[in-house]
């Protein structure tokens, strides 16, 4: 779309219209809200009929405080709260032996792990029983902190009700949008903020959360940039956006950026790479090849896809802090590589779970 001319940024107003008019349209034929028009629509790169039909086909969301069809039963309020991070809880489907791991994570103030993952709550196929699995690998794992992607109202209930020892911050309130997961009895809350991204046509943000850990400060941030190859430049935008606030954080913090970055190995390459003082944790730990595809349509039939598509999606990257102690990365592994008994896998996108050792 063109700008005015002698308007400079006038496309962005008139997209904006667009978009708000799509909305409507949307919503006006659906019969739902334009929150849950706006979702649909992004989700489907603003393509009216995809939209509709994605709409029609699946389980509707009634509002965007109702939750969808098939996730009554995980959102009843009767249910007992279940603490994610106690040994003894029972998991769907999973077990230690299950996963090779051996024994669900004890609390060493000299380790910190976490977990990036887009949970894919737009899917609204199996979703009851998706939510549990992902539940289940928090149990297993007991991340200190958890960067999820593609929440939805219903599934960020579900979590404040399972995860009560942890505190969630959401990255918005409306559509979809992210979230991050404090172990409360490890991480202590200093501060959190939401910076919009302004040319967006999706919805996306950077959520950046400062804590202290065993008594280090970490300033957390997570983001799902713009998806879709069409969207490159958006994309190339928000990471721009990201490394400039990544290098603001004052130099004796630890910074931590996790999340669906929608990137290609190229695009980095385009930008002239990272700069030198941040790292990609998965080449920092030497290209480790078993998580080297987070979105992998060979291995990972949700989207019944009918092409094979394997992309490193899902990054961590890391700048360390110049003084005080050390979080240095030490391992990292994918997790919701197992199918449920629905057939399906948690998500689309395999989880990323990197250990840190913490050196003082």
């Amino acid at each position: 779309m063109e700008a005015a001319e002698g308007v400079p940024g006038a496309e962005v107003p008139a997209l904006e219209e667009l978009r708000q008019q799509q909305c409507a349209e949307f919503a006006s034929i659906a019969n739902c809200d334009q929150a849950v028009a706006h979702c649909y629509l992004a989700a489907n790169y603003w393509e009216m009929e995809r939209a509709l039909n994605t709409f029609f086909e699946s389980p509707v969301l009634p509002s965007q405080h109702e939750p969808p069809a098939g996730m009554d039963t995980v959102m009843s309020t009767s249910e007992t709260c279940v603490d994610l991070t106690d040994d003894d809880v029972t998991l769907v489907g999973f077990s230690a032996a299950d996963t090779g791991i051996g024994s669900v994570q004890q609390e060493d103030d000299s380790k910190f792990s976490f977990l990036t993952w887009n949970v894919d709550g737009l899917d609204l196929e199996n979703l009851q029983e998706r939510a549990r699995g992902v539940c289940s690998y928090l149990a297993l794992y007991s991340p200190d902190v958890v960067f999820l992607q593609e929440l939805i109202l219903p599934y960020y209930d579900y979590l404040k009700k399972r995860a009560v020892t942890y505190t969630i911050i959401p990255g918005g309130d409306d559509g979809y949008f992210t979230g991050i997961m404090l172990k409360k009895s490890r991480v202590k809350l200093l501060s959190q903020e939401i910076i919009p991204f302004k040319t967006t046509a999706m919805m996306r943000n950077l959520l950046l959360v400062q804590v202290n850990i065993s008594g280090n400060d970490i300033c957390l941030m997570t983001s799902h940039l713009e998806s879709t190859k069409e969207h490159s430049k958006e994309r190339l935008n928000q990471l721009k956006s990201v490394l400039e606030k990544m290098q603001k954080v004052p130099e004796s913090t630890t910074v931590l950026f996790g999340g669906d970055t929608n990137l290609r190995d190229q695009e980095v390459t385009k930008l002239g790479g990272l700069p030198e003082n941040i790292l990609d944790v998965w080449e920092f730990l030497g290209k480790p090849e078993h998580c080297r595809y987070t979105w992998d349509t060979k291995m990972n039939s949700n989207l019944r896809a009918p092409y094979t598509c394997r992309l490193r999606f899902d990054r961590i990257l890391y700048r360390a802090a110049t003084s005080g102690g050390q979080i240095i990365p030490r391992g990292l592994d994918l997790v919701g590589l197992e199918k449920l008994d629905c057939g399906r896998f948690p998500s689309d996108h395999w989880g990323l779970l990197c250990s840190f050792d913490i050196i003082l």
